[in-house]
């Protein structure tokens, strides 16, 4: 399921079923000279807005034509999503600037392989179940076996049939994922890959997926691969190589989900503190981590935060007293001073 039909089914179950929470948090990324102000502007949606959901399209096109008539804006891109610890809304604004570059993705397959109908099921299964789990505030996972392992009972159920199919059609799904037409069925492969035994085997299929041209796909495979960099560094006899390049490349992507889920890898695959991987982040993408270090809500900002604080030299106990102590700044001049 994407992340606009989940927020969607959020805000249907909602205590206003015409209209979303209102905006707790409105943040921006890709301003290098156009100004906030200028954005908001052209936005029109403050704080404490509500949007109505029955308009949500109409609404981000709307929306994102406005912006993209601001001198100097080539392409804008809204992120509506769920939510603030309070259980507002969130809208994150994405701004590609005249003569800068975007993340470019790979062309869409053409081909006619879908996925087993059991496989299919499964899937609409799972997003019934989690829609149910989000709704109740109950869809948190644990990570720590190599897959997604929600704590949700009826999420779980499905997240089991996903490790037999995983095992039972293989090769269907990295077939769907690579050369399949429909961008559903593709995500849908790359989240049950996710649940392969042998996530070696699968990992170049999903970093494929990463440059997949919806984002939908580029979601799935970005956060299997971010589940399996974590369970490498914590599982002795793991035997697991996740590349980071893929992540560092989407850290500069116009796509808020692309720029989140890397960061989240990137965090995992940075523990090592291995100098030439935090060169390369700081060579590659030091300007984009800088603008989403400073993102209002921390638990988007965090893996940025750690990362910055890892290139700045700082010490993992000291980036956590920062991070608890909101002390930003201080991790972001060590990362902007280190050599």
């Amino acid at each position: 399921m994407t992340n606009w039909a989940l927020l969607l089914a959020f805000f249907l179950f909602w205590q206003s079923p015409d209209q979303s929470p209102p905006l707790g948090v409105i943040d921006f990324y890709g301003l290098r000279t156009v100004t906030e102000a200028q954005v908001r502007q052209a936005l029109g949606t403050r704080e404490g807005d509500t949007i109505d959901i029955n308009q949500l399209e109409k609404w981000r096109h709307e929306t994102e034509k406005r912006i993209e008539a601001i001198p100097g804006v080539e392409t804008a891109f809204l992120n509506l999503g769920c939510c603030t610890p309070d259980g507002k809304s969130t809208l994150y604004v994405g701004i590609q600037e005249k003569n800068t570059t975007c993340m470019t993705f790979s062309a869409a397959p053409q081909g006619s392989v879908r996925l087993t109908d059991d496989i299919v099921r499964a899937g609409a299964d799972f997003q019934a179940a989690l829609e149910k789990a989000v709704v109740s505030g109950d869809a948190s996972e644990d990570d720590s076996k190599g897959y997604a392992w929600n704590h949700n009972a009826a999420v779980r159920a499905v997240e089991l049939r996903f490790l037999a199919l995983a095992k039972l059609h293989l090769d269907n799904l990295k077939e769907v994922l690579r050369h399949s037409g429909d961008a559903e069925q593709r995500a849908l492969a790359a989240q049950v890959l996710g649940y392969a035994a042998d996530r070696q085997s699968v990992a170049q299929d999903l970093i494929a997926a990463t440059h997949d041209p919806s984002p939908g796909v580029r979601n799935n495979a970005t956060r299997a691969l971010m589940v399996f960099a974590g369970y490498a560094h914590t599982s002795a006899g793991a035997n697991l190589h996740i590349s980071a390049q893929p992540f560092i490349e989407m850290l500069n992507s116009c796509i808020w989900t692309d720029r989140n889920k890397s960061s989240f890898a990137l965090a995992e695959l940075t523990e090592t503190r291995d100098a030439a991987l935090l060169a390369e982040i700081r060579r590659e993408a030091l300007a984009s981590l800088l603008e989403m270090a400073e993102w209002k809500l921390m638990g988007h900002a965090q893996p940025s935060l750690l990362i910055l604080g890892r290139i700045g030299g700082l010490s993992e106990e000291q980036i956590e007293k920062d991070i608890e102590a909101n002390n930003r700044q201080a991790i972001l001049v060590a990362a902007k001073n280190a050599k």
